[in-house]
C-alpha cells in the first residue's frame, strides 16, 4: 500500500510540473499583453507594475480585427466543413469495400501524412498561379487536399466500429446509398467529425506559410496580420501578445466545449484501425 500510495504522489508531482510547463507559454502571454513595451523588457516574468488595456485597443486597430477575422473565420469554417464531408464519405467508402484496390488507396492516404508541406510548397504555388486560384478559394482546396489523409485515417477507423448489418437493413427498408450515410452513419460519426474539425480548425487558424503564399493583403487571415508587429529594426511584443490573446480565444472556447468529443473521437478513430484476431 505504500508502495502505491507513493507512486500515486509521484505520479501527482509528476503530472503539476508537465502542467506547469504546459501553461507557462500562455502566462506568459496573457500576463505580457497588459505591460507596456519597457515593462516587458524589464519585468518578463512578473505581474506588470500598472495593467493596462491599451494595447489589445492599438493590436485591434493594427491588425485591422474585422477584416481580418472574417477573412479567418471563412477560410477556417469553409475548409473544415469540406474536409469533414469529402473524409467521412472516403473513409465510409474506403471501409466497406474490402478489395486491394481499396486498401491500396487508404495506404496512399496513410502515407499522404509523411509528405511535408516544404516538399511541395513551390510546385504547388506555381500550378495555382497559372490557374489564377491564388485566394481564398484556392487556399481552402489546398486545405483539402493537405487535411484529408488524416482526417480520413480517423474516419476510416471509426467506420471498422460500426456494423454492416446497418447498411444491410437500411438497403432492405429502401435507402439508397446518398441517404444510408447521411442519415444512419453520418449520425454515428460524430465524435469523430469534432474531433477532426477540432484538429483541422486549430492547424489552419493558426497557419501562416500557406497563407502567406497564397492570400493577397485583403483577404489576410489574423495570422498574417500578426507579422504586421515585428519589423526589421523594432519588435512590437506588447501589440503582438495582445493580439495573440486575442486571436486564440475563439479557438479555446470552441476546444473546451467539444472535449470530450475530442478524447472519445480520436480513441475510436485510433484503436479501432487495429484488426482484431479472429
Amino acid at each position: 500500500m505504500k508502495a502505491k500510495k507513493r507512486n500515486r504522489i509521484l505520479l501527482l508531482i509528476l503530472g503539476l510540473i508537465l502542467m506547469l510547463l504546459w501553461l507557462s507559454p500562455f502566462y506568459l502571454m496573457f500576463v505580457n499583453a497588459f505591460k507596456t513595451k519597457n515593462d516587458i523588457f524589464t519585468n518578463i516574468l512578473g505581474f506588470p507594475t500598472e495593467w493596462t488595456f491599451d494595447n489589445f485597443i492599438q493590436a485591434f486597430i493594427d491588425l485591422d480585427f474585422a477584416n481580418s477575422l472574417f477573412n479567418s473565420i471563412l477560410i477556417s469554417l469553409l475548409s473544415v466543413g469540406i474536409i469533414i464531408i469529402f473524409s467521412s464519405m472516403a473513409g465510409y467508402a474506403l471501409a466497406r469495400n474490402t478489395s486491394k484496390l481499396s486498401a491500396f488507396l487508404f495506404m496512399i492516404f496513410v502515407a499522404a501524412m509523411l509528405i511535408p508541406f516544404q516538399s511541395v510548397m513551390i510546385p504547388l504555388v506555381s500550378i495555382f498561379g497559372q490557374v489564377e486560384m491564388l485566394n481564398r478559394w484556392g487556399l481552402i482546396f489546398m486545405y483539402l487536399g493537405f487535411g484529408s489523409s488524416l482526417s480520413i485515417f480517423l474516419y476510416h477507423g471509426a467506420m471498422t466500429g460500426i456494423s454492416k448489418s446497418l447498411d444491410e437493413a437500411a438497403t432492405i427498408d429502401g435507402a439508397n446509398k446518398w441517404q444510408l450515410f447521411w442519415k444512419i452513419i453520418f449520425p454515428m460519426l460524430k465524435p469523430i467529425s469534432v474531433t477532426v474539425m477540432i484538429l483541422n480548425l486549430i492547424w489552419i487558424w493558426n497557419d501562416y506559410l500557406l497563407p502567406s503564399l497564397v492570400l493577397s493583403a485583403n483577404e489576410a487571415t489574423i495570422p498574417l496580420k500578426m507579422f504586421f508587429f515585428f519589423g526589421q529594426y523594432t519588435k512590437q511584443w506588447h501589440l503582438a501578445l495582445a493580439g495573440l490573446t486575442i486571436a486564440i480565444i475563439p479557438v479555446i472556447i470552441i476546444y473546451f466545449i467539444a472535449q470530450k468529443h475530442i478524447i472519445k473521437g480520436v480513441s475510436d478513430g485510433a484503436v479501432k484501425v487495429i484488426p482484431r484476431n479472429k
